[in-house]
């Protein structure tokens, strides 16, 4: 009786709070919903429970006052390499890849896609060893190459790009893997591309092309205008490396023609795909990225590129609306990866959440090549919530101040709104 009593009155304390946490008085920016304008937001059982002018703060467990800060969708980040498990040196299916959750969540990025970082023949590895493990959220691009991103000889095997065998794979796992990946190709062939695009179409999702090196024989325009199709993803879209900008100085028309035709293009920024020289005539040519992704990796979180925020940064310095930036860093890369329940704070949807800081001063971006271009806006990550649960706290604004707790206190957690709920000492 006594553990029914018990269990019954931890129901009712539960039942009584229309929110488990609430964030009062940000800047909520939505592009889904068009909302661009100060709300607070509720959440109940991992999911946005509501989004009103004024939310009763008395109905709710936790509350949290973000007033001055910018309540955005978790932000997603469709181009990041993070199997980061098999200790294979000099590869993307091993030491070149991160682990998502030190990088991502302090960053207010809830989720990625992997980008191809591996192929059918060891997906289920980087689903066993990272993706079920992590608190991101990890969806995947698919290697068109079996063996996945080892660099040469895999990359370049026709033998091992099997559109059958990889879109089998996909549909087994439907959701969770999201696309397929054709990369780093060295030959002059267009066979990567067609494979990857006939299993995109076996499987009905996009592709995702790093276009390798570039060859006459395979020209850009071509690639964009008749080999992809509408909803495919070009990425590195400012790398310069295949004539994305002309002689001229003009976005190459086949760029144009492409985003007509429904092509995607994503940026990509990686460790050696993004200039200045190349996208601030883009820009101010009007051909902005349908999409705004870091290409993370070990190499580019310590170059120019460093982490999702310092990217979004760049586009402010480039001239772009903070909505805007928003928007590509949400809305539009959930709607790529067909993941439509993500990257928007409707009633109902998954309660991934960033809470930033748009910070004022004078601050440098540097690209590929290590060219800075200043800049007077910085965002910041204060607050990272996955499932509704506080994954990340800079300042620890979800916090209580140490002076209103009892002498001994142990812990200031709930699982309700945490994710990081401490253990007491006789516990570890």
């Amino acid at each position: 009786m006594f553990v029914l009593g018990a269990l019954g009155s931890l129901a009712m304390a539960q039942q009584q709070y229309d929110y488990d946490l609430l964030l009062q008085n940000g800047h909520v920016i939505d592009a889904k919903n068009g909302i661009s304008a100060v709300r607070d937001v509720g959440i109940k059982n991992g999911h946005i429970a509501a989004v009103a002018e004024h939310l009763d703060a008395s109905r709710a467990l936790k509350t949290v006052d973000v007033h001055g800060l910018y309540v955005t969708p978790g932000l997603v980040d469709i181009h990041v390499h993070v199997y980061a498990s098999t200790g294979e040196a000099h590869s993307y299916a091993g030491d070149n890849s991160v682990w998502p959750d030190g990088f991502t969540l302090r960053t207010g990025v809830t989720t990625v896609a992997d980008a191809g970082s591996s192929g059918w023949r060891n997906f289920e590895d980087f689903k066993q060893h990272v993706i079920d493990r992590s608190k991101t959220r990890v969806l995947a691009f698919l290697n068109i190459v079996g063996a996945g991103m080892r660099g040469e000889p895999y990359e370049d095997n026709f033998y091992d790009m099997e559109p059958r065998s990889a879109s089998d794979m996909a549909l087994r796992h439907k959701g969770l893997i999201v696309g397929f990946k054709c990369a780093h190709y060295t030959g002059p062939e267009w066979t990567p591309v067609e494979r990857a695009v006939q299993a995109g179409e076996m499987a009905h999702i996009p592709v995702m092309i790093d276009f390798g090196t570039d060859w006459p024989q395979r020209p850009l325009a071509e690639l964009v205008t008749k080999k992809l199709r509408p909803g495919d993803i070009y990425t590195h879209c400012y790398s310069g490396l295949r004539h994305e900008l002309l002689d001229n100085g003009e976005v190459n028309p086949g760029m144009i023609e492409g985003r007509k035709r429904g092509v995607i293009f994503d940026v990509g920024h990686g460790g050696g795909s993004f200039a200045w020289r190349v996208v601030v005539p883009a820009i101010k040519q009007g051909f902005l990225p349908d999409s705004i992704s870091t290409d993370l990796h070990i190499s580019s979180m310590n170059a120019g590129m460093k982490d999702m925020l310092n990217l979004m940064s760049k586009f402010l310095a480039l001239g772009l609306s903070l909505d805007d930036v928003i928007a590509k860093s949400t809305w539009n890369p959930a709607r790529e990866i067909h993941h439509e329940e993500l990257g928007n704070l409707s009633v109902g949807a998954p309660a991934d959440v960033a809470v930033l800081r748009l910070e004022k001063g004078q601050f440098g971006f540097t690209d590929m090549y290590g060219a800075r271009m200043d800049g007077s806006e910085k965002l910041i990550c204060e607050l990272t919530l996955r499932d509704g649960r506080v994954v990340y706290d800079l300042n620890g604004i979800s916090r209580p101040d140490w002076r209103t707790l009892p002498k001994n206190y142990k812990s200031t957690a709930d699982p309700r709104w945490d994710a990081v709920s401490p253990r007491r000492r006789d516990e570890r």
